[in-house]
């Protein structure tokens, strides 16, 4: 119903959306996120005619909509950010009047109360748009929307405004409108996507960063399978910490462990990883019974959209430590601590961890780092003094 194909935007030398591609089928309802700036906003008013692209097609069921707009348009139902009213006109007249200005052909009044019936407006139809609550005026939106019965909706925050009781109505709405329609959902409330959506795209620095469902991105990002666990220790002291974490480091299917913080006056938090394929949790039920230990609390920890969002849109090395299997925190990675004070710092942050050693990458980049260190004192030619200059512009890349 919808297909993009190589889309990009230029303002003057500013890249605003770059080359991307997707389709998206007819009944399917495709959340669209990305953080502001991102170009998502750019290519939502692409989709919907309002802008022109630099190059690329946008296809409304086949329909070129540089080539044909009207044509094109007339397939399309668009809900913008700030809805499009007239605030000087009562509800009824304002839908009468996107009524005819769309050309519509289904029995005016029957249809207008169907869609008033619809978004939960028919008890203000007759009420001025400027005297309605912000939520009225957001369903008021949504209802020119469904004017003429579009096959295509373009949705852009359309919960904003709405209290939790009407966020579930137009939720239930969309999803119903999703069985008779293509869907694009704009949103920035995360698990409103998760909760509505079929398919999600990230966009990220005007490129598709991903596409898929929540649970497919989130096995492209990482393979990892963690859970956490809180553990009541012998001597509800600090002790317990390194002696729980190396007992569960011994079993069989783990790879990582990590002492969280104090969650309780004496228990300690544990991050566990697992190599997959192995479940652990009877062997770690039946280490502590034999230990006298107690398990207080065992949660597997699932990326959510949240996490799948940060780890995508944040920094990118964060990403390449969770693929890798390390724990460290997003800001710091193995590439910044090439210079050996970044790497200290992170030593110095990171709870306790008890895991698999170093790879030979980082035993060979902590090795090169120490050595730049011994020699720095001594450079003091003009090839000290360059790279004294590089290693600085690295550190302010770095931050």
């Amino acid at each position: 119903m919808i297909e993009v194909r190589n889309l990009t935007k230029k303002y003057g030398d500013k890249v605003a959306v770059n080359n991307i591609s997707f389709k998206v089928e007819k009944g399917e309802i495709l959340g669209f996120l990305g953080p502001n700036g991102a170009g998502k906003s750019t290519t939502m008013n692409m989709l919907t005619g309002y802008i022109s692209s630099t190059a690329g097609q946008v296809l409304i069921d086949g329909t070129d909509i540089l080539e044909d707009p009207k044509k094109a348009k007339a397939n399309i139902g668009y809900l913008p950010e700030i809805p499009p009213l007239y605030i000087d006109m009562t509800v009824d007249a304002y839908l009468s009047f996107m009524y005819d200005l769309k050309k519509c052909k289904l029995p005016r009044k029957a249809h207008i109360k169907d869609v008033c019936n619809l978004c939960k407006i028919e008890d203000v139809r007759g009420r001025l748009i400027k005297n309605l609550s912000k939520g009225y005026r957001q369903r008021v939106g949504l209802a020119q929307a469904l004017i003429n019965n579009p096959p295509v909706l373009i949705l852009d925050e359309p919960t904003v405004g709405l209290d939790p009781n009407q966020i579930i109505e137009i939720r239930t709405l969309i999803k119903k409108l999703g069985k008779r329609h293509t869907v694009i959902l704009s949103s920035h409330i995360l698990p409103e996507i998760q909760a509505v959506c079929d398919r999600i795209i990230i966009i990220n620095r005007g490129e598709v960063a991903a596409d898929g469902t929540a649970d497919e991105i989130a096995k492209n990002i990482t393979n990892k399978h963690k859970m956490t666990l809180r553990i009541e220790g012998p001597t509800h002291t600090a002790d317990d910490k390194k002696l729980i974490a190396g007992a569960i480091r011994n079993l069989a299917g783990v790879k990582y462990v990590r002492a969280d913080m104090e969650r309780e006056k004496g228990i300690y938090d544990y991050d566990v990883e697992t190599d997959g394929k192995t479940d652990v949790r009877r062997a770690i039920n039946k280490l502590c019974n034999e230990k006298g230990w107690n398990i207080l609390m065992l949660q597997l920890s699932d990326l959510t959209l949240e996490d799948i969002f940060l780890k995508i849109t944040m920094d990118e090395g964060f990403d390449r430590n969770e693929i890798s299997g390390r724990k460290s925190k997003p800001k710091i990675s193995i590439k910044a601590g090439e210079n050996g004070k970044l790497r200290a710092e992170q030593e110095a942050d990171e709870p306790e961890t008890f895991g698999e050693d170093m790879t030979d990458e980082d035993t060979a980049a902590e090795e090169e780092a120490v050595s730049e260190e011994e020699t720095a004192g001594e450079a003091e030619t003009a090839d000290g003094e360059e790279s004294a200059a590089e290693n600085e512009e690295s550190n302010g890349g770095e931050e």
